[in-house]
């Protein structure tokens, strides 16, 4: 490999570890400006699991009272039917994460 296609890797390397970067800090930002918002999911489009449901896009009704997504901080309280919920079910892994929480 010659020095030119060194160089084409490493800026390539370079802008794909600023991409990670970037997006892994827009993540932990978004995590705490945002709530879990219940009540207002379609079907299909929830973001996690509920006692019903083992992960992300598995809920099987609109509305699921149970199935969430995450909201803008202060807007789930705004929306018809929407509720701000922390229940234990209602994270990564849905019930089977609940029930091995309990267990340990």
């Amino acid at each position: 490999m010659n020095a030119h296609h060194q160089r084409i890797h490493g800026a390539l390397a370079s802008l794909l570890a600023l991409g990670l970067a970037a997006a892994s800090t827009g993540a932990l930002a978004q995590k705490a400006q945002t709530e879990k918002c219940a009540g207002i999911v379609k079907a299909g489009q929830n973001d996690c699991g509920t006692s019903k449901s083992a992960c992300a896009g598995t809920s099987t009704v609109d509305r699921d009272p149970e199935a969430w997504i995450y909201v803008a901080k202060g807007s789930c309280a705004r929306i018809a039917g929407g509720t701000v919920t922390n229940k234990p079910e209602n994270v990564h892994g849905g019930a089977a994460a609940a029930g091995a929480a309990k267990k340990g």
